[in-house]
């Protein structure tokens, strides 16, 4: 009883820390709302490539442009999630670059947490604007008959891709402790989950479709459970099983690279080793 009192007491400190961000962000109403915008044009940006490719080719890879949309808005919807709450590690290597994160060790929170409190991203309103928009839009148009299971599917399909993507990012992070030059990582990567995240990656070759699904799990974050809720399991390269537990799968990954993180932060030097 008495953890669990603590960790209410410590989420309730969270809450404090995250209204008190997003109230001195919204002080500054030009600038949150530049950043709501920014959050937008770049997934409206993805969207109307993604008509364009889809009028051009009313299909990819043998699926409908309705399913691949499906694929699409799942990802952006992840992804939305994935940079609300937890997308601050990715300036992590900046944080150890200016020895910032040496005083967040002497602190009683975990520095994990800290990390992610340390401001609230506004341009994250953005990209949930859209994702979820883009998501209501395909759930509508798509030929699907939306049972219970198909929702609950669909939903730990969604979280599941949010947390493959936390993971990634994560696993990154724990390298930016250091190596700081990391960075440059985290940014290619983003670029890649936002490149090919958005399509069947059946179009692509199987050395790089192998690579995206083992390497880079970038099948799991909304591949995979828009094939299993549409039925395309054929040729995905891994049994149907594997990409029905796409969400477990995303779940076991988010632990394992919390495990890691925690293993680099024990091994953490400074910045100046």
């Amino acid at each position: 009883m008495s953890a669990v009192r603590v960790f209410f007491a410590d989420w309730r400190v969270a809450r404090r820390i995250i209204g008190v961000n997003f109230r001195a962000r919204a002080e500054y109403r030009a600038e949150f709302l530049m950043g709501i915008g920014i959050g937008v044009i770049w997934q409206v940006s993805i969207i109307v490539f993604a008509t364009v490719l889809l009028g051009r080719f009313p299909g990819m890879g043998g699926w409908p442009s309705d399913a691949v949309l499906l694929i699409a808005s799942m990802r952006m919807f992840s992804h939305a999630l994935h940079v609300l709450f937890f997308g601050r590690v990715t300036y992590l290597a900046s944080l150890v670059q200016e020895g910032m994160i040496d005083g967040y060790l002497l602190r009683p929170l975990p520095v994990h947490r800290q990390v992610q409190l340390a401001f609230f991203p506004t341009n994250a309103i953005g990209d949930l604007l859209v994702g979820v928009s883009m998501f209501t839009g395909a759930v509508v148009n798509i030929h699907l008959e939306w049972t219970p299971l198909r929702i609950g599917y669909v939903i730990a399909g969604i979280l599941g891709g949010m947390l493959v993507e936390a993971a990634v990012f994560t696993a990154l992070s724990s390298f930016q402790l250091h190596f700081p030059s990391a960075s440059y990582w985290s940014s290619w990567t983003e670029e890649l989950l936002a490149t090919f995240g958005n399509y069947p990656l059946k179009i692509l070759p199987g050395v790089v479709s192998g690579a995206f699904t083992v390497l880079l799990p970038l099948a799991f974050i909304a591949y995979f459970p828009a094939a299993v809720l549409t039925g395309h399991t054929s040729g995905l390269g891994v049994p149907g099983a594997v990409a029905a537990a796409s969400p477990l799968i995303g779940l076991a990954a988010y632990v394992g690279s919390r495990y890691l993180w925690n293993w680099s932060l024990r091994h953490y030097s400074g910045v100046n080793g």
